[in-house]
């Protein structure tokens, strides 16, 4: 097995999604993840803390990522367009990753343990909304709750996304999600 490899994390992580679909999360160990993978368990170790970590690679560059969108939006946008316009953007930039995404909240939904890791993640994407608006000057208790109703309308149209058949666009789902909630709100 070889001692370095530049994309070792993702061919864990990788590894790790084909063998949590095949035999289970608590079945699968990370001995097995290293060797599907063609690595060592020490690369393993390198890279994740534990095999959880391998199936929320991505969580630890998703909220930089939302925040680098949210910075793009024009200086004079409401906080509300701005968190919308934010999403929207992150929206088009996963387009192609419906399939992961599926194969990802399949194994999060069959195991309770990784249920409170994605809550966590959750709570990390909240975080940097909320940052970035009270950077851009927002009030923090405004910008708390808009990066709470952010969350929860982007996972409302990552779960609508993941569901509809033929896929739409995203973008267009969160929209959608966005406007149903607005419409909620004003009663």
């Amino acid at each position: 097995m070889p001692r370095w490899s530049p994309d070792a994390a993702l061919r864990l992580e990788a590894a790790a999604i084909d063998l949590f679909e095949q035999h289970g999360f608590a079945d699968t160990t990370v001995p097995q993840i290293a060797e599907r993978a063609g690595l060592t368990t020490r690369t393993f170790f390198r890279h994740f803390g534990d095999k959880r970590d391998a199936l929320f690679l991505r969580d630890r560059e998703f909220p930089e990522a939302v925040r680098d969108f949210v910075q793009t939006v024009p200086a004079d946008s409401s906080p509300v367009a701005t968190v919308h316009m934010g999403l929207t953007a992150a929206c088009r930039g996963l387009q192609g990753w419906r399939e992961q995404i599926a194969r990802r909240q399949a194994i999060i939904r069959g195991e309770p343990a990784l249920r409170e890791r994605d809550f966590l993640r959750r709570h990390h994407l909240g975080v940097a909304i909320e940052q970035s608006l009270v950077d851009r000057g927002v009030d923090e208790g405004q910008a708390q709750i808009l990066a709470a109703i952010a969350v929860t309308c982007f996972d409302l149209a990552i779960d609508r996304w993941l569901a509809a058949s033929p896929a739409p666009a995203l973008e267009d789902v969160f929209a959608t999600v966005w406007s149903d909630v607005r419409n909620a709100m004003d009663g």
